[in-house]
């Protein structure tokens, strides 16, 4: 899909399974974080919406201006942070690398990269919109 000229409806019909949309106070900021911590990529940034490539998935970003009319909004906390409670885990990033990547952009580190029983070497990583991003890589037998 061209995700830089698909039309908002044709956009809305192609989109199943399960579907993640983050609301953020800034979606240009967001995304260079995204960018460059994840090497995630960003189609059709505007002040209020942006789709977000990672690999093969798709996920989306809204203002919270956006959602003037969704009763989602009255929910959103006055104070960071917001996203607390939620895991976005992304498989497919070194976690070592992605922190480094996120030092540079001062995000906060929950936790430094860590091989945990479940297989996984981890780290968590905390954005301005206080959601806890997760990248992941799968322990090498050297380290198990």
């Amino acid at each position: 899909m061209d995700f830089e000229n698909v039309s908002a409806g044709d956009f809305g019909k192609s989109l199943s399974g399960v579907g993640l949309n983050l609301l953020v106070r800034d979606v240009a900021a967001q995304c260079a974080f995204l960018e460059t911590v994840f090497q995630a990529k960003a189609h059709r940034i505007s002040a209020d919406f942006a789709i977000v490539t990672y690999g093969t998935d798709v996920f989306q970003l809204h203002s919270d201006g956006t959602y003037h009319a969704n009763p989602l909004l009255n929910l959103l906390p006055e104070n960071p942070p917001r996203g607390a409670g939620i895991e976005i885990r992304l498989y497919d990033t070194d976690p070592d690398q992605a922190v480094v990547r996120a030092q540079t952009l001062d995000a906060m580190i929950l936790q430094e990269p860590t091989n945990k029983p479940h297989g996984l070497r981890e780290a968590y990583i905390l954005c301005e919109n206080g959601y806890a991003w997760v990248p992941s890589r799968a322990l090498r037998s050297d380290e198990a």
